[in-house]
């Protein structure tokens, strides 16, 4: 089986030539940056929003060549999930083509109580898909290892984090907006504070401030015992791209090393 695009045409184009095009151009207008990456916190809204904020992520793997296996996580928006669950499709696609998922990674964790396998929990989440087309265009030859967070502790997230960490072939990826729906002078001041929190790899991370903030405080508990540290890339919000400044969404992007 295949993961269908479920956004394409709505968060990010769905003809592949426009496609290829924006993400190169915005990759491009994010200038270069030159920091060792473990893992990477990324929005994950319509490229229109914050991917400008993702190109100054993903910039930082342009002409990578080591990075084999993927891992992927995100918050599951539409269907409820209880602890963590992974698909059992062989890939996922994108106007780009397809990337094989890999399953023999993703058996190797079927056995914590915490994960299970929901296809339809995958389905229509776009916080993993938005991020495809520019692993895509960054890298090549990668396999991907998807994994949505519901309704998991951190230490549940950690272990499972801890469980994929891999090797120097190995990127851990974290799929987040910041927060949602306040004025343009509220969100500056609760996505500032955050920003810190972040930064100073916090694992207390709520809703209001990350949606993906099981994986984030996940990422980071684990980034303690491994002493990683963490640099802020981009920060931002809607109203700094495509949006008014009476409800905006923030966006901000990290490199842990």
């Amino acid at each position: 089986m295949i993961r269908a695009p479920a956004v394409a045409g709505t968060f990010y184009p769905a003809d592949a030539n426009v496609l290829r095009h924006q993400v190169e151009s915005m990759l491009t207008r994010s200038g270069t940056q030159s920091i060792p990456v473990k893992a990477l916190i990324v929005p994950h809204a319509g490229y229109i929003y914050s991917g400008q904020i993702a190109a100054k992520a993903y910039r930082l793997l342009e002409g990578n060549t080591k990075f084999k296996q993927i891992v992927l996580f995100g918050p599951a928006h539409y269907v409820y999930v209880e602890g963590l669950v992974v698909p059992s499709v062989s890939h996922f696609s994108t106007p780009l083509g397809q990337i094989p998922v890999d399953l023999k990674i993703i058996g190797g964790i079927l056995d914590m109580p915490q994960v299970s396998v929901s296809n339809d929990a995958h389905a229509p989440e776009h916080s993993l898909e938005v991020q495809l087309p520019f692993l895509q265009m960054v890298l090549t030859d990668f396999n991907l290892i998807p994994v949505l967070v519901g309704n998991a502790t951190t230490e549940q997230t950690a272990e499972v984090i801890e469980r994929l960490w891999g090797d120097e072939e190995t990127l851990l990826l974290i799929s987040s907006d910041l927060s949602h729906f306040h004025s343009y002078a509220e969100a500056l001041s609760i996505d500032r504070m955050t920003n810190e929190a972040i930064c100073h790899r916090s694992e207390n991370l709520k809703g209001e401030q990350a949606c993906g903030c099981r994986a984030i405080n996940g990422l980071m508990h684990c980034a303690k015992k491994r002493n990683l540290k963490v640099t802020p890339i981009g920060l931002c919000n809607s109203g700094d791209t495509a949006g008014d400044k009476k409800r905006v969404v923030g966006y901000g992007a990290y490199a842990l090393y």
